[in-house]
């Protein structure tokens, strides 16, 4: 078929010249944490695909093919994550795949859509190398390693910090790797760390690592810790007297904060990220009205990488040639996304090629810069 008859029956279909069940259904896995301790991303992630996914379907499809999600609940577990990638690529057979939510998932999951030549795409795992996996392995979401710094140094920049306590989860592979970023960052910039604390997935009581941490006296407290964990820890370190700033990575940037963490204890959690609800760019201002208008409730960070992931993947099926023979257009996809650039909701987006170990050529990263905000009164304050 010619990219000249294909745009023509694009055009046929929109029109109603040619019945709609001419076009095809482009199937778009979604493997997201539905259920389980991540589910307050997976939800948020699914949202921004349903939403991009009825945006762009009501404007006339891709090329006059609707996209068709298959959303599958991973429920924040490796494991399941696993057996979730194997059905929707082998037996769902999808075009491709989005997600799992979770670092430690995605690593152990991505493999399969690598050695099926099946583009698996993540929105929200930021840890270190996952991209190096494969060719067919993309993300939007932008790396701890990118993000963390610049945070540190802002916060540094704002308060005068000196020093600062370390606080993380020991037992996950997000958590562990931004603990590794922080601690890189606190050491190019020369910020002395007064004791470092542990804690693992499932915990519910701080105060001991709390204590100990406050007689250090930290100029601020950098926290490696998904939501579940970090906010508690927030509320207790608030408890103990520790009322030093909060410096948190991916895992914390969230509007769910001020519920799990209300009143004063929310305040001062200092994050870096691509995209803030703050942010008065006309394509955020519209996919928050947006949001709000379909879900009744504020969008967050994971909801607008999703949002924005699905159309990166629609400019690229723009440029692909769908012939129906499943493993060519997987392929096809592949070679038309990391030429793909967008502003979106989470603004100016491009593709970086990452590297594997021996330092060949791999997947793809997000090339954004991040925005620092921090939280006061039940709002995130953008800081420049």
């Amino acid at each position: 078929m010619t990219s000249k008859f294909k745009t023509l029956l694009a055009a046929l279909v929109a029109a109603g010249a040619i019945p709609a069940a001419h076009a095809a259904d482009l199937k778009i896995g979604v493997a997201a944490a539905l259920s389980g301790g991540a589910a307050q991303y997976g939800i948020s992630i699914r949202n921004g695909f349903e939403l991009a996914a009825a945006e762009v379907n009501a404007a006339g499809g891709v090329n006059g093919n609707k996209i068709s999600l298959v959303v599958e609940d991973e429920q924040g577990r490796k494991e399941e994550a696993i057996n979730v990638f194997r059905k929707l690529v082998f037996q769902d057979k999808v075009l491709m795949v989005f997600g799992p939510t979770l670092s430690n998932s995605a690593q152990a999951a991505h493999p399969i859509a690598q050695g099926a030549k099946t583009v698996a795409f993540g929105t929200s795992n930021t840890a270190d190398g996952i991209t190096s996996i494969g060719n067919f392995i993309f993300r939007n979401s932008v790396t701890e390693a990118d993000v963390l710094p610049a945070t540190i140094e802002m916060v540094k920049r704002k308060t005068g910090l000196k020093n600062v306590a370390v606080l993380y989860g020991n037992d996950d592979v997000f958590t562990k790797s931004g603990y590794d970023n922080f601690a890189k960052a606190l050491k190019d910039q020369n910020i002395p760390v007064t004791t470092t604390e542990t804690f693992a997935k499932g915990d519910v009581d701080f105060k001991a690592q709390l204590t100990k941490i406050k007689s250090t006296n930290p100029d601020a407290l950098v926290m490696s810790a998904l939501i579940a964990e970090g906010a508690p820890a927030m509320v207790q370190a608030r408890q103990v007297g520790l009322n030093v700033p909060v410096i948190g990575g991916n895992g914390m940037n969230s509007v769910k904060i001020f519920d799990l963490a209300p009143g004063g204890n929310s305040n001062n959690l200092w994050i870096g990220s691509p995209w803030s609800i703050e942010n008065k760019a006309a394509e955020n201002a519209k996919f928050i009205e947006a949001y709000k208008a379909k879900y009744n409730v504020a969008p967050d960070q994971f909801a607008a990488q999703a949002y924005d992931a699905l159309y990166i993947v629609t400019q690229a099926l723009k440029n692909t040639q769908i012939t129906g023979n499943l493993p060519a257009d997987r392929i096809a996809l592949r070679d038309a996304l990391p030429a793909v650039q967008w502003t979106g909701a989470t603004g100016p987006f491009k593709f970086r090629q990452a590297t594997d170990r021996a330092g060949k050529p791999a997947g793809y990263d997000a090339d954004q810069a991040p925005i620092v905000s921090v939280t006061k009164d039940g709002k995130y304050v953008i800081e420049k």
